[in-house]
């Protein structure tokens, strides 16, 4: 039986098939239980059956001790098996630190840093596109609606100007599953319950009481908005994409503490890697921190 943080397992002692069933027998009642292979005792001789009970907290080291995979209760979805060694990581700093929220920090640093190359190569990527794009646009008003046409020439200026049309969106769409992989590390691993960070964060696996935390993160998003060169055109797409970091912070306003924390710390080292990968591309002509006018 599992519940957030927290699991109900028998763990038979003896070899052989074992089937292990649940029941509810009256209203707030469960009952949970595994029926064994029959052993057959010979007169006069003694048979013990044991079974060890584990009724707690999800400890993925404890658990693993007792029984091979039963730390697998700990649901980190199907990414599994990225927030496992994550979450080893994680442990192994804050066994030097003793704080989890400073820990998370220091993880973040170190996942970010490690996706670098590939965020670089992103931005590098959209920077190529952004100088195209007048080129692009004269191509449209010179081919006008043969579509066939269009592509065709687009794929030969993508060629001529080697340019990767995806190479915007494959270094994202690598990085996601590693996203995707801490998101659930933080939210299912019971360590970080009732764990405190600091000044009025109490408990991690919990709402910032005050709101603090989601505000500083949909203020950071707003940053990284500002900063970011955009192509959209479309009034209505730029009206949305306005309005994300307050949607996102409302929807970040019941989310723990402690992922929340990351996404902050995740933000601010996009802003540092922004500005550090923008002068680079200046340096190579293909960025300019000049707003164009609409």
């Amino acid at each position: 039986m599992l519940q957030q943080y927290f699991a109900t397992a028998w763990v038979p002692a003896t070899q052989g098939t074992n089937t292990f069933y649940t029941a509810k027998p009256g209203d707030n009642l469960s009952t949970i239980g595994f029926k064994a292979t029959p052993v057959v005792v010979q007169p006069g001789a003694q048979q013990q059956l044991n079974a060890t009970l584990w009724v707690g907290p999800e400890l993925q080291d404890q658990m693993a001790q007792l029984a091979p995979h039963l730390d697998l209760t700990v649901d980190y979805g199907w990414l599994w098996f990225i927030s496992q060694p994550l979450f080893k990581l994680l442990k192994f700093i804050h066994g030097f630190i003793g704080n989890w929220g400073f820990s998370i920090i220091i993880i973040t640093f170190i996942v970010r840093g490690i996706m670098y190359p590939l965020t670089k190569a992103q931005y590098t990527s959209m920077a190529k596109m952004r100088m195209l794009q007048p080129k692009l646009q004269a191509m449209r008003e010179r081919i006008g609606d043969d579509k066939q046409r269009m592509s065709q020439e687009m794929m030969a200026l993508y060629k001529a100007e080697k340019v990767n049309p995806l190479g915007g969106c494959l270094p994202l769409i690598i990085q996601m599953p590693i996203f995707l992989a801490l998101y659930y590390m933080l939210m299912g691993s019971v360590e970080l319950r009732h764990a405190p960070f600091a000044l009025w964060i109490h408990d991690l696996s919990a709402q910032d009481p005050y709101y603090i935390l989601p505000i500083l993160m949909g203020v950071t998003m707003f940053f990284i908005q500002k900063m970011s060169p955009t192509t959209v055109t479309d009034p209505m797409q730029q009206k949305i994409m306005t309005f994300m970091p307050v949607i996102f912070t409302v929807f970040f306003l019941w989310f723990p503490s402690g992922l929340v924390l990351y996404y902050i710390v995740s933000n601010l080292v996009t802003i540092l890697q922004q500005q550090l990968i923008y002068r680079g591309l200046e340096k190579r002509g293909l960025h300019s921190r000049e707003k164009k006018k609409s």
